[in-house]
């Protein structure tokens, strides 16, 4: 297998082992497992020393964010496919062969997600795939669902970062991760120009992780996260959404921006929300526009938002049953 894998850690001590640990033996050149440290305050680096001397670890002077880190790991990696791996993401026996065989099926993919499954829960998903809806939302596919309900693979937005195979080649046509971004949506961000540039991006259920979730952030919710995630959101609409559906999704994407809003102040933080959209709007001119997409290209977008969209309102209803 022509593969890397790339694991981004930050105070990572209490998983980053046990990760390496899960795919150690699943990949023959163990200089392809580059880990790249963004400058972790804890034990992190000492422990990668010490147990796993024969690994790759690039060591930053400063918390560059997880695009930029992962950006670092892309262009030092030698394989032709690239998994990138978050540090508490622990792989299944037979991860890397999964998306390998996947991923190399077919020229036309740019990037393969695997399953993730709730660390705490192994029964239930925590992330099938990355969908976007026209109402201008990323969501995780299946989180909380039966493992059994995703058995199957199938063609998806894009690919969750946190366990995911790359076709490194592509990057060098469609860009690498925004590293604007620092964190939050750049995975979604970057399986949206792969779609542009008439790529796939699909779902490989073979590949099983267990994955903590928010083990950098610390939680679900939190004001850094809420405000990057507002902004990013801006930036991602306004660089990548063809003219064509960005004027056939407005209202949707104007309505989906208010219920944002209100869910955000019930939440208790609607006034960082604000803050990442006003970030996002102030700084819009300095998003490049991509207008690689062809009309083809934009329908199939178009078809993949509106199959996100049911998808997601189906998943609401479901829950709403007693």
């Amino acid at each position: 297998m022509n593969v890397s894998i790339v694991i981004p850690n930050y105070n990572g001590e209490k998983y980053i082992l046990d990760c390496i640990a899960s795919i150690y033996d699943q990949i023959e050149n163990k200089r392809e497992i580059i880990i790249i440290d963004n400058h972790s305050t804890d034990r992190s680096v000492y422990l990668i020393q010490e147990h796993y001397p024969d690994t790759t670890l690039i060591i930053n002077d400063e918390n560059v964010g997880f695009a930029a880190a992962v950006n670092q790991g892309i262009r030092a990696a030698s394989g032709q496919y690239v998994i990138l791996l978050n540090n508490d993401a622990f792989a299944r026996e037979g991860f890397v062969q999964a998306l390998y065989e996947c991923i190399s099926s077919d020229p036309s993919i740019f990037s393969a997600a695997a399953k993730m499954l709730r660390y705490s829960e192994p029964h239930l998903i925590d992330n099938a795939g990355d969908e976007f809806t026209i109402f201008g939302w990323a969501y995780k596919a299946g989180d909380g669902r039966p493992s059994e309900a995703y058995d199957k693979p199938r063609v998806i937005f894009s690919a969750c970062a946190g366990a995911a195979i790359y076709r490194k080649e592509v990057f060098e046509e469609i860009g690498y991760f925004d590293e604007r971004f620092f964190a939050y949506l750049e995975d979604v961000d970057i399986g949206f120009r792969a779609n542009l540039h008439g790529y796939k991006n699909v779902f490989c259920p073979s590949a099983e992780v267990l994955h903590i979730g928010s083990a950098t952030t610390g939680s679900k919710y939190n004001e850094f996260k809420v405000r990057i995630s507002a902004r990013n959101n801006v930036w991602m609409l306004a660089k990548n959404m063809p003219i064509l559906l960005l004027v056939v999704n407005l209202i949707f994407i104007f309505l989906g921006a208010f219920i944002k809003i209100f869910f955000f102040f019930v939440k208790g933080y609607g006034n960082d929300h604000l803050k990442g959209k006003y970030e996002g709007v102030k700084n819009i001119r300095q998003q490049k526009r991509n207008n690689k997409s062809s009309i083809k290209n934009s329908l199939r977008i178009e078809y993949l938002m509106i199959s996100s969209t049911i998808r997601y309102i189906g998943s609401k209803l479901l829950k709403l049953k007693p």
